[in-house]
């Protein structure tokens, strides 16, 4: 498949234009000055709120003008994940993307399909002229990969509209009418830094080559989290033998699974060999547990030349608490409707270590508030019992699904018409910016849709192309029916 060959092309053609864009999450300001150049060009109604998100009003066509105002909404920012190796600056370089097939992929970096296709889409209805719809809303919001900041700081009446489209989806056919609330929780070990005692010797220990994926839509696929493949590792070789940790870092977004980390540690001389044969058994055992779901693990283990140590006991109690952390699938939803559905999980996002502080990230879900308060509470619990200050977010709500939803029975039946087939209309285990709207907005109708996506928050990601022209496709057929 050529260029040439991507539809739509007005769609395609946006998404390049964002993907020369750099747009890391908190650093908006460039995709930012894009959109308000855009809105100036075609002299729409622009508006950038105190938050940095930024509205573009599309009047009508002719004949349209008694349809309701709908919502189109995407976020603006992107995950910014890299292979090892990769010369990348997200703060000013390009994403570089290839074709694969009927896959569009990214040289070695996320995507930024998410959600730079859903921005693409609304600026390609802005530039469209050949289109009916009733009066539009593009709203782009900013920050929502670390923390929805954008959504939550929007104010009642930026958006007028009575319907939003959210197009922020991953799989084609797939509309999603709730999702789960979230909340990050943070634990910082304080210790001092001292020389290794005499006759130590200094190992690194790497895990790399996981999957990874989005630490909410992926959490039930079973893979491996790197941190907590490392400290089981270490707690294990702790029971056996005086273990001193020097640096322990691993994962770089608190939505993400973490698919790399790595240990520098060391051990009495006299049993460092005893540890390397333990390190090739225990990689063996991890082959053999994840041979299907992590065919590219890899654990390395060699020298290394550090001389400075955690203090013991900081040490210990780090260990401790990263062996005792809840990772993965608490509950599933109880309803037998919806018994694939992901209702309760944990995700330790993140580690690194400095001078004097250990920081650990983690992340709790939950489409039942209730369940997530106490999630976030048993992690809390956990870190403190570790000796660790623990600081959690306010979070973000779950979104309820709607009764008698008009936009959803819309959205179905134009699928269906389009496409002979029966859509699924789900929720979805990962956060989406509809539950902070439907806060603010509280009689707003929405639904989220989007084209079919692998990989996201990883390397990995990818975008496959005839998707899109189904969803843009249907999104029009939406915007004249509904």
């Amino acid at each position: 498949m050529t260029k040439k060959e991507l539809k739509p092309a007005i769609v395609f053609e946006e998404f390049a234009k964002i993907n020369a864009i750099p747009r890391p999450s908190k650093h908006e300001e460039k995709i930012i000055e894009y959109l308000e150049s855009v809105g100036r060009e075609l002299e729409l109604e622009t508006i950038v709120d105190a938050t940095g998100n930024v509205i573009i009003r599309k009047p009508a066509t002719p004949g349209m003008e008694h349809k309701p105002v709908v919502i189109l909404q995407s976020h603006m920012d992107m995950v910014c994940e890299s292979i090892d190796g990769k010369d990348i600056d997200f703060l000013n370089d390009p994403i570089e993307t290839y074709i694969d097939g009927d896959w569009l992929c990214a040289d070695g970096t996320t995507l930024g399909a998410d959600d730079g296709i859903g921005c693409a889409m609304q600026l390609a209805l802005l530039r469209a002229t050949d289109i009916e719809h009733g009066p539009i809303e593009c709203v782009f919001t900013r920050d929502e990969e670390t923390g929805l900041t954008g959504a939550m700081g929007m104010e009642a009446g930026f958006m007028t509209g009575d319907y939003l489209i959210n197009l922020d989806s991953e799989d084609e056919g797939e509309f999603f009418i709730s999702c789960a609330g979230g909340v990050n929780t943070t634990a910082r070990f304080t210790y001092t830094r001292e020389e290794a005692p005499e006759g130590m010797f200094f190992l690194e220990a790497q895990v790399r080559g996981l999957l990874g994926g989005h630490s909410g839509d992926d959490i039930n696929k079973k893979r491996a989290n790197a941190i907590k493949l490392i400290a089981r590792f270490l707690y294990q070789e702790m029971q056996r033998m005086p273990l001193r940790i020097a640096d322990i870092h691993g994962g770089k977004a608190h939505n993400a699974i973490p698919r790399d980390a790595s240990v520098v540690f060391c051990v009495p001389a006299s049993l460092k060999e005893d540890v390397k044969v333990a390190w090739n058994v225990y990689a063996a055992e991890v082959a053999e547990e994840y041979h299907v779901t992590e065919p590219r693990v890899e654990l390395l283990m060699g020298s290394s030349d550090a001389q400075q140590i955690i203090e013991e006991d900081a040490a210990r109690r780090i260990i401790l608490a990263l062996q005792a952390i809840d990772n993965g699938v608490l509950n599933m939803c109880q309803a037998e409707e919806l018994s694939w559905l992901v209702e309760t999980s944990s995700n330790l996002a993140s580690i690194d270590t400095d001078e004097t502080v250990c920081r650990v990230v983690t992340s709790q879900r939950s489409c039942v508030m209730s369940q997530r308060a106490n999630m976030a509470a048993t992690v809390k619990t956990c870190f403190e019992l570790a000796g660790a200050e623990v600081e959690q977010g306010d979070g973000y709500p779950a979104w309820q699904p709607r009764a008698n939803s008009h936009l959803v029975d819309v959205t179905v039946s134009t699928y269906r018409q389009l496409f002979g087939k029966e859509p699924r209309v789900i929720g979805i285990h990962a956060g989406l910016e509809c539950g902070l709207f439907a806060e603010r907005y509280p009689n707003l109708d929405m639904v989220s849709m989007g084209p079919t996506l692998r990989g996201v928050h990883s390397p990995d990601e990818k975008l496959l192309i005839p998707t899109v022209d189904m969803v843009w496709q249907h999104l029009l057929l939406i915007l004249r029916e509904v």
